[in-house]
C-alpha cells in the first residue's frame, strides 16, 4: 500500500466535511462492507481521493453522481463492477463489491467467475449484454452496432448511457486502487 488511511483528526475542515459526507453514505447503503478502520479512517478508493483532494473529490463527485442518478437494477450493476474488477484485479473493488453482489441476488459461481475476469454461463439476457458491452470497453473495443442496438432495446438510450458512464467510473477507481496498491481489508499493511 502506497498511500495510509488518513485519521479525520488529521484533514483540513474542507476533507473532513467530505469524509464524514462519505462515512454517513456508506454506512447507510453498503454496510456490509468494511469501508473504514478501528481509528475511523476510510478505507479502499477513499485513500486516495483524500490524500489528493482536488482530484478526489471531484472523482467522488462523479462516483456518487452514478449513485444518484441510477436506474439500471441493482444486480446489473454489479454485474458491471464485477467485470471491471475482475479485469483489472482491483482488489479492494473486488472485496467490496463481491459482498454487494451477493447482497443484490447474484449467485456465488457467478461472482467468482466475474471477479477472475471470466465469462459466466449463467447469466440471463440483460446480464449477459452488460458483461459483454463492459468487457468490450475495457478491453478497448468500439461497441458493435447489433450490440448497441440490443442494449437499447433492453436499457433504452438513458440506459446504455448510464452503463458506460458506470463502466468508466469503476474502471478509474479499478485504476486508482491499483496505481495506489490499494488492498483488500484484512490485508493492509502498517
Amino acid at each position: 500500500m502506497r498511500l495510509q488511511p488518513l485519521s479525520p483528526e488529521t484533514l483540513s475542515a474542507e476533507v473532513r466535511y467530505v469524509h464524514d459526507e462519505i462515512a454517513n453514505l456508506i454506512g447507510n447503503s453498503q454496510s456490509q462492507v468494511n469501508m473504514m478502520n478501528a481509528d475511523g479512517a476510510l478505507l479502499g478508493p477513499f485513500i486516495p481521493m483524500l490524500h489528493y483532494p482536488r482530484f478526489g473529490i471531484p472523482a467522488l463527485s462523479f462516483i456518487r453522481t452514478l449513485d444518484i442518478h441510477a436506474t439500471l437494477p441493482k444486480s446489473l450493476r454489479e454485474i458491471a463492477i464485477l467485470t471491471v474488477g475482475g479485469f483489472y484485479g482491483a482488489r479492494f473493488e473486488l472485496y467490496a463489491h463481491e459482498i454487494m453482489a451477493k447482497v443484490f441476488g447474484i449467485p456465488q459461481g457467478t461472482i467468482a467467475t466475474l471477479a477472475s475476469s471470466g465469462h459466466p454461463a449463467t447469466l440471463n439476457v440483460q446480464e449477459i449484454i452488460v458483461h459483454d458491452i463492459a468487457y468490450a470497453l475495457i478491453t478497448g473495443r468500439v461497441i458493435p452496432d447489433s450490440t448497441y442496438s440490443y442494449a437499447i432495446e433492453l436499457f433504452g438510450q438513458e440506459g446504455v448511457a448510464e452503463l458506460y458512464f458506470l463502466i468508466g467510473g469503476y474502471s478509474l477507481i479499478a485504476m486508482m486502487l491499483n496505481g495506489f496498491d490499494i488492498p483488500a481489508p484484512g490485508h493492509l499493511e502498517g
